[in-house]
């Protein structure tokens, strides 16, 4: 397949109002998708959500023209996390969902993800489908009268959606719980749910003023969390991202309780045979696992990828460091609140806080360095390098590892070494890095 010009990996990203997040451009891929869903479906129905970004107004009224000026119908669900969009799919039994978010990026910058039937990410091939549609819109033949789409305003979505989480959790009563809600999607959403659930809530970063999501907050920035949690004489704190598709927890000393802790939690409450998760995963997962007899599977960095490989293997439990965690059994997607209400359940299952967590899991000394360097693709798999990583892995005799993967957005090769001895890690990491910056110099002068 050739490569999409405007798909990534999660959708169409980009800074709002500029190309190709302009309301001309969005208008235009309403359009395009229309198109597409149309040859699926006679009569398509799309719902719209969105996080708390300003340019999410914007980005939503285009798009929604663009789709109902083709024949589509749309549903605004309105401010929302991700997941919920997902959910909602599938429950009022659309052929398609759209999310207007960017996730954890501050809030100049918004995207557009679509969501199928099943609430899973569109396939590439339809993604491949819309941009095709591009270089054909100027053929459509105008829709007109009672074959123009309409546009509901759906006011139940949050009550539908809290009910979902409310079910999947586990009782909460006398627990005193800190939320960071991020400024975003899960402004009104997690309190209420947490709160059903019979918690003392104590919500922070409620306040969206379509400026603040994820700024100094939220799972990228846990600083003032786990200082509320420790000050404060919480039992907990759990902090979500924008768009509300991740969590991280933190215990009462406030220290992070990552995906790494989460999946080791959860696979031993849900009795799992294995679980996926990424190259970046501490090997101090790896080695918990493997005592308790499940087995860990390990795949590229993205959650795209863990989800590719759950799917393959029949799995269902799956994610990454950064708190992005799947239930295939409950939700196809990551999900945030969802994360953190499994994760408690199995603390209370397991009757395992999440201190006595954060000290049974020994992490292993990680240490990541990012090199500069002009042909990262070439000079990650270059002859002399790979002779640099081989002498490394040997040192470690097995109590360790080492990573090299090139940055997917910076001219950077990022060099992961982990291992028992935090010196010994440096050493080994830097020497690495010494051969990649050798070999980009001397191929930059030769060049």
């Amino acid at each position: 397949m050739n490569k999409r010009k405007y798909f990534g990996t999660d959708g169409v990203r980009a800074v709002a109002g500029q190309h190709p997040l302009t309301a001309a451009w969005v208008l235009d891929l309403g359009r395009a998708a229309a198109e597409v869903f149309k040859a699926q479906h006679p009569h398509p129905t799309v719902v719209i959500g969105k996080d708390t970004r300003q340019s999410g107004d914007m980005l939503e009224a285009a798009l929604a023209a663009g789709l109902t000026a083709c024949g589509v119908n749309v549903i605004h669900l309105g401010v929302i996390p991700t997941p919920g969009v997902s959910y909602l799919t599938r429950y009022l039994e659309a052929q398609a969902g759209v999310v207007i978010s960017a996730s954890h990026n501050p809030y100049e910058d918004n995207g557009i993800k679509f969501f199928d039937a099943s609430g899973q990410k569109l396939p590439d091939a339809l993604e491949a489908m819309i941009e095709a549609q591009f270089d054909r819109l100027n053929e459509l033949s105008p829709v007109t009268g009672t074959a123009m789409g309409s546009v509901t305003n759906y006011t139940e979505a949050e009550r539908l959606y809290s009910a979902f989480l409310t079910g999947q959790g586990p009782d909460l009563s006398g627990l005193r719980i800190v939320l960071d809600c991020a400024n975003g999607a899960a402004y009104r959403i997690a309190p209420r749910v947490f709160q059903r659930l019979g918690a003392d809530v104590f919500a922070v970063y409620t306040h969206p003023d379509g400026r603040n999501i994820n700024r100094g907050c939220g799972s990228t920035h846990l600083e003032h969390l786990q200082r509320i949690v420790r000050e404060g004489d919480y039992d907990l704190g759990i902090a979500f991202d924008g768009d509300a598709d991740r969590a991280l927890l933190v215990d009462s000393q406030g220290r992070v309780v990552s995906g790494d802790h989460i999946l080791l939690l959860t696979a031993r409450a849900r009795r799992e045979a294995a679980v996926v998760t990424t190259l970046m995963a501490n090997m101090g997962l790896e080695v918990q696992l493997r005592n308790l007899g499940i087995g860990l599977e390990r795949t590229a960095v993205g959650d795209r990828y863990v989800h590719e490989r759950l799917l393959e293997q029949g799995l269902k439990l799956g994610g990454e460091q950064s708190g992005h965690v799947l239930f295939l059994d409950i939700a196809p997607t990551g999900d945030g609140i969802l994360t953190a209400l499994q994760t408690l359940k199995a603390s209370q299952q397991l009757g395992l806080s999440l201190d006595a967590l954060v000290d049974e899991l020994v992490m292993f000394p990680q240490t990541l360095l990012n090199v500069r360097t002009p042909d990262k693709h070439r000079i990650s798999q270059h002859p002399q390098v790979a002779a640099a990583v081989e002498r490394a892995v040997a040192r470690l005799e097995g109590r360790g590892r080492v990573n090299l993967r090139p940055s997917g957005t910076e001219p950077l090769v990022r060099v992961m070494v982990e291992g028992e001895d935090q010196q010994e890690i440096e050493r080994i990491a830097r020497e690495i890095a010494d051969v990649i910056e050798g070999v980009g110099q001397r191929e930059t002068e030769a060049g």
